[in-house]
């Protein structure tokens, strides 16, 4: 008799994205299980090419419309990997047995108020297989998966011609700015490699990458913000030689994709369990050693303390030979 896994996670993209290898492991070592996937209806794309998943359960904000529909599929187990009180409610309404993961938002707390490091050294993803424990089901250590359709995939041969040959991809958005690559680091990374660079984020970004196009108008630079979706920005990152990016969904995404990646740090901390889940050769981190960090396990609008060192302070000369040493490669 088949068993009927509902794995509930709502956002963001990255988070998302770390849930995979948990998709991948349920349905291919659990024999006879169908694995349903409640997340919100904007972050549908990244998992609606996903093998693994046979049902996309679309949370729109209504939770009554969407328990209903759930109670349709008869579903056995629920896996909750967002420990949230949206999930929590969920998970009581519907009355099925349910395992989660270890979140250490106490431990985080410490961190981030009192600088005590009391966190396991084990990433996010491993974490989350503490979940499957009881079904037998184990970390094939495959990766992440990140699936891009044909109709998304951009043709890169339709972008300006410096891009057709090899190119790095430069993430100047996040969620938070405290998370954000600052236009003066963009522009001297660019500056220093003189090597093709296309600029990557939402419509939120496009005047940040206006101006650092600007800035490096006798370089070669393309600014991609906001004309292209999240499976079409996933689809530039595949190609790209090189990713550069700060502690973002595109991070992760270029993980899955096994991109080599230059990950650079500001508020956040790698301690937290959310570095690049890849082949450790395939990624290096550069993050400022600051008194004042973590100031925060998710981000803000602005660095409270106005100086914004953890960006303005990184090793450009370190960032710089690690993009040339992966673009030679």
């Amino acid at each position: 008799m088949k068993k009927r896994f509902l794995i509930i996670r709502f956002s963001s993209i990255g988070d998302i994205v770390l849930t995979t290898p948990i998709v991948r492991c349920l349905k291919i070592q659990f024999k006879n299980s169908e694995v349903y996937y409640l997340t919100k209806k904007q972050y549908v794309d990244i998992l609606k090419n996903n093998p693994y998943i046979d049902k996309l359960i679309i949370f729109n904000g209504n939770i009554k419309d969407t328990m209903r529909e759930i109670k349709n599929y008869n579903i056995d187990y629920i896996i909750d990997l967002h420990k949230s009180l949206r999930s929590y409610l969920f998970r009581l309404l519907l009355l099925k047995k349910t395992y989660s993961f270890p979140k250490l938002n106490f431990k985080k707390w410490l961190i981030v108020n009192f600088k005590i490091n009391l966190l396991p050294n084990i990433h996010i993803v491993d974490r989350y297989f503490k979940s499957v424990k009881k079904f037998k089901v184990f970390n094939d250590n495959k990766g992440l998966d990140f699936f891009v359709d044909e109709t998304n995939k951009v043709n890169i041969y339709k972008l300006p011609e410096f891009l057709h040959k090899e190119y790095i991809a430069l993430v100047i958005g996040a969620k938070h700015f405290t998370k954000q690559i600052p236009v003066e680091l963009a522009v001297s990374i660019i500056d220093k490699t003189n090597l093709p660079f296309i600029l990557l984020g939402d419509s939120s970004d496009f005047k940040k990458a206006e101006k650092i196009s600007e800035i490096c108008k006798n370089k070669k630079v393309y600014n991609a913000c906001g004309k292209y979706s999240i499976l079409q920005s996933a689809s530039l990152i595949e190609q790209a030689k090189v990713v550069v990016t700060s502690d973002t969904g595109l991070m992760h995404i270029a993980a899955a994709l096994n991109k080599k990646i230059i990950s650079i740090w500001g508020n956040t901390v790698p301690e937290f369990g959310m570095y690049p889940y890849t082949n450790k050769n395939n990624y290096i981190i550069s993050e400022v050693k600051l008194p004042c960090r973590p100031c925060s396990k998710l981000g803000f609008d602005k660095c409270y303390k106005v100086h914004f060192n953890c960006m303005m302070q990184q090793d450009e000369k370190f960032i710089v030979k690690k993009i040339i040493e992966f673009y030679n490669e």
